[in-house]
C-alpha cells in the first residue's frame, strides 16, 4: 500500500471513529405526552385505586418528579408552554380557542431547536391541540386519528354520560384504538436505523374523554368498589366569586350528582388511564427491543390534571391541585439514577432548557423556565424556583414545596398549606398571620401579563375571566 493511500485510509478511519463518537455523545430523545393524566397513577399515589404499572415502571428507571405543574390547565397553553419554554404570560395564549402559530410564528419550538442541530424530529398523535397542529416541527409526522365507537345500547346508557362528562364501554380489540396505532408508528420507527439522533414525540390521547376504552379495563375498576374522592360540602365557602366561577359547582358536578353518575365516572377515567398505560408499556417495551435503548432520554409527561368532583369541580381549568399537578419523569442514561424522586416543584416549561443541555444544544434566552439537570444528578439540590400556573388573563397559581398561592384578576386570594391541609378546604388568605407568607409568594407572580392573543373565531370563548352568573352566587 502506497504512504498517500494508508494515510488516506488512517484518516477516513479516524473520521468514522469520529462520526460514531459524535453520534454516541448526542443522545435520541423520545418525548411521551400522556393526554389528561392528572396524579390518580400508582407512582404518584393521587389515587388509592390507581393501577398504571408500566408508567410506575418507568418512573422507577430514572427520576419522577413529585411536584410537577404544568404552565396552564388547558390542553392548548399547556402544550404551547411545553413548545415553545414560554409561559402564557408570555406568549397570550391563556386557553383553548387561541391560535398559537400567527401570534408566535417566528418561535422556535422544541423539535424545531432540535432539527436546527442535526436531528431528526419525528412524531405521532397529539402533541399539539387539536387543529393547532405544525408542520414545520417535524421532519415526519402521523397525526391523531378517530377511535370505534360505543354501541348504540351504550350511547343510550344513562350510566355512561352526565351532560358533557362522557364515556363508556367499548366492546373492541386495543389494536383498533388510535393510541395503539399511534404506538406502533412510533415502535416502527425505533425498529429502523437511523443516520441522524432523532427527537420522536408520541402522543398518547387516553384519558382524554370521552372515556371510551376496551371492556377489559372497565372490569378492572367495578363501579361500585372504586374509591370516590374526599369532597367537603361547604369547601366553596371560604372563596371569593372568582374562586367559585372557576368551580362551576352548579354545572358538572352537579349534573354528575343528580345522574348518579360519580361512580361511574370515576370507573371510566380510571379505566382509561390503565388502557394508556399499556400503551405506554408497549412503547417502551419498543424502545428495549431496539438498537437505541442505551443512548435514548426518555421524558413522559401529562399536560395537566383533572378534577372529578374535587372542589365540586370537573376536569380541568382551574388553579388548583387537581388541575395543575401532572406527571413528569426523566429518564437520562448516565445521568439519572435508577428509582430517584425529586420532591423540588417544577413546571413544564423547564422542560425545554432541561432536554436542550441533556443534548448538549444552545439554550436560548428567550425561555421562561430553568434547566432541571442540577435536579436529575441530585433530586435534594437546592432549588429556588416555585411553580406557575395561569388561566386566563391575571389569573395565577403560585406553587412552592409547602404552598399554593392563587391571585384573580379581580385581586382576590387563596392560600393554602399543604403541609397541613393537601385538599385545600381552607383558604388562608384572608387571615392576618399569613400576611408575610402572601406577599412573599406573591411577589413570584409574572412581573408581566401579554395581553390575550386572537381568539379562533370558530370557536366559543370560554367563560374564564366573565362576570359571575346570579346562579353561580347562589
Amino acid at each position: 500500500m502506497s504512504r498517500f493511500a494508508a494515510a488516506l485510509l488512517c484518516l477516513l478511519c479516524s473520521a468514522g471513529l469520529a462520526s460514531v463518537a459524535q453520534s454516541a455523545e448526542r443522545p435520541n430523545v423520545l418525548f411521551i405526552a400522556v393526554d389528561d393524566l392528572n396524579d390518580w397513577i400508582g407512582c404518584l399515589g393521587g389515587h388509592p385505586d390507581g393501577s398504571s404499572p408500566n408508567i410506575d415502571a418507568l418512573a422507577k428507571r430514572g427520576c419522577l418528579f413529585t411536584r410537577s405543574y404544568c404552565s396552564a390547565p388547558a390542553c392548548n397553553p399547556s402544550r404551547v408552554a411545553i413548545m415553545t419554554g414560554m409561559r402564557p404570560t408570555t406568549t397570550g395564549i391563556y386557553v383553548n380557542p387561541q391560535p398559537w402559530k400567527p401570534v408566535l410564528k417566528d418561535t422556535v419550538t422544541l423539535p424545531q431547536h432540535f432539527m436546527k442541530h442535526g436531528y431528526h424530529a419525528a412524531g405521532c398523535g397529539k402533541i399539539y391541540h387539536g387543529a393547532y397542529d405544525d408542520d414545520t416541527s417535524w421532519n415526519q409526522y402521523l397525526k391523531k386519528g378517530g377511535d370505534p365507537k360505543p354501541t348504540q345500547s351504550v350511547l343510550k346508557d344513562p350510566h355512561s354520560k352526565a351532560g358533557g362528562i362522557v364515556w363508556g364501554v367499548l366492546d373492541n380489540e386495543d389494536s383498533e384504538m388510535n393510541d395503539h396505532k399511534m404506538v406502533d408508528y412510533a415502535i416502527d420507527y425505533l425498529d429502523k436505523e437511523h443516520d441522524e439522533p432523532f427527537f420522536l414525540a408520541c402522543g398518547i390521547y387516553r384519558p382524554h374523554m370521552p372515556w371510551q376504552v376496551p371492556r377489559k379495563y372497565y372490569d378492572l375498576f367495578p363501579h361500585n368498589k372504586v374509591t370516590l374522592p374526599e369532597v367537603l360540602q361547604t369547601d366553596l365557602n371560604d372563596l371569593s366569586p372568582a374562586g367559585v366561577r372557576m368551580a362551576r359547582p352548579s354545572g358538572d358536578h352537579a349534573n354528575i350528582l343528580k345522574t348518579d353518575n360519580w361512580q361511574y365516572a370515576v370507573q371510566a377515567y380510571l379505566a382509561s388511564i390503565r388502557f394508556a398505560d399499556e400503551q405506554v408499556g408497549r412503547l417502551i417495551r419498543g424502545l428495549d427491543n431496539s438498537k437505541h435503548a442505551k443512548n435514548t432520554i426518555i421524558v413522559l409527561w401529562g399536560d395537566h390534571g383533572w378534577h372529578l368532583g374535587e372542589k365540586h369541580h370537573w376536569r380541568k381549568f382551574s388553579l388548583w391541585e387537581e388541575a395543575c399537578r401532572a406527571p413528569l419523569m426523566i429518564i437520562a442514561p448516565g445521568i439519572t439514577t435508577a428509582d430517584s424522586k425529586c420532591g423540588r416543584t417544577v413546571d413544564f416549561v423547564d422542560i425545554y432548557p432541561t432536554l436542550s443541555e441533556l443534548c448538549g444544544l444552545p439554550i436560548g434566552e428567550h425561555l421562561d423556565g430553568e434547566s432541571v439537570v442540577p435536579l436529575l444528578k441530585n433530586p435534594e439540590a437546592s432549588w429556588n424556583h416555585p411553580a406557575i400556573t395561569s388561566h386566563g388573563l391575571k389569573n395565577d397559581a403560585v406553587r412552592t414545596e409547602r404552598w399554593r398561592y392563587i391571585r384573580y384578576k379581580d385581586g382576590s386570594e387563596e392560600l393554602y398549606d399543604h403541609d397541613k391541609d393537601p385538599m385545600e378546604w381552607t383558604n388562608l388568605a384572608a387571615r392576618p398571620e399569613f400576611a408575610d407568607i402572601r406577599k412573599e409568594l406573591a411577589a413570584w407572580r409574572p412581573k408581566s401579563h401579554a395581553p390575550e392573543a386572537p381568539y379562533d373565531k370558530s370557536k366559543r370563548q370560554p367563560k374564564v375571566n366573565r362576570k359571575l352568573s346570579n346562579k353561580a352566587r347562589k
